[in-house]
């Protein structure tokens, strides 16, 4: 039994799934961040277009960052039935906008399902449901992969602010607002980074052109981001910050229970039935 004042604890990870982590986290940001690294006459230029063998390899790593970190026991049956919920919510909330103007309810969740469940379930959680909602409403393309990947990046961040033991009230509905604010935006520009390679060269001064160098076409980029996202982002940051404000209290407080109460690290046991 638990007592009323214990803590929530977050899911662990074992270090295979730390490692694992860290693979994809690596090849994630170099199939992002390329373009802003590649020289100019460099052979990667010129395979700009074999993005799907890429997003392939990317899809792959992130399916084995789930399935190790579920085959090790910090997710245990009780820990995977949350994920299961936690991201169904997610995916049925993310329909009720349908990405018009950024409103995207869906981004609160997993933020404060990040912050109470810890950052390694809060990756798993993050790419499982923008998995499951691109099934439900269709959304399944080469952009997928990294969709997964930003969210649960996205997710993960909540785990690793700080004070998760400690800091409990207004303060850490404010920390987490902000971190939603902040991460809303980071999120579009790493869905930007993910298409803007690959717009057709030479079509406008927001498309890429590797002749010029890293620093131009980051220029070049951050005008597409402005011109393209910054209003899509905006609304989402807005919505993010509103619904954590408004539902964040509650929200906490109704995972903490449900953490404690499901106590991930306990076996689960079966008692013989009476004779």
């Amino acid at each position: 039994m638990s007592g009323p004042g214990r803590q929530a604890r977050p899911v662990r990870l074992g270090p295979r799934s730390v490692a694992a982590l860290v693979l994809v986290g690596a090849v994630g940001v170099a199939a992002l961040g390329w373009p802003f690294l590649a020289l100019p006459d460099s052979q990667v230029n010129a395979h700009a277009q074999d993005a799907p063998w890429l997003f392939t390899g990317l899809l792959m790593l992130l399916v084995a960052v789930v399935a190790a970190t579920i085959s090790e026991s910090g997710l245990g049956p009780k820990a995977v039935a949350m994920l299961g919920v936690l991201a169904a919510t997610g995916a049925a909330l993310r329909p009720i906008g349908a990405g018009t103007a950024g409103l995207e309810p869906m981004f609160f969740l997993m933020v404060l399902s990040g912050r109470v469940l810890g950052p390694g379930f809060g990756f798993v959680l993050g790419s499982v449901t923008m998995f499951a909602s691109a099934l439900l409403t269709g959304g399944v393309g080469p952009w997928l992969p990294f969709q997964m990947l930003s969210m649960g990046w996205f997710t993960m961040g909540a785990g690793l602010l700080p004070g998760a033991e400690r800091l409990r009230g207004r303060a850490e509905v404010a920390l987490l607002a902000a971190y939603g604010f902040l991460a809303a935006f980071a999120y579009g520009t790493l869905m930007n980074m993910a298409g803007w390679p690959y717009l057709p060269r030479d079509t406008s001064t927001i498309s890429p052109a590797p002749e010029l160098g890293p620093l131009a076409n980051l220029a070049r980029f951050a005008a597409y981001c402005v011109a393209t996202s910054l209003g899509w982002d905006l609304g989402r940051a807005i919505v993010t910050v509103v619904l954590t404000v408004a539902l964040g209290p509650a929200v906490l407080k109704a995972l903490r229970r449900a953490t404690r109460r499901a106590a991930f690290e306990s076996p689960v046991t079966f008692d013989a039935p009476g004779r």
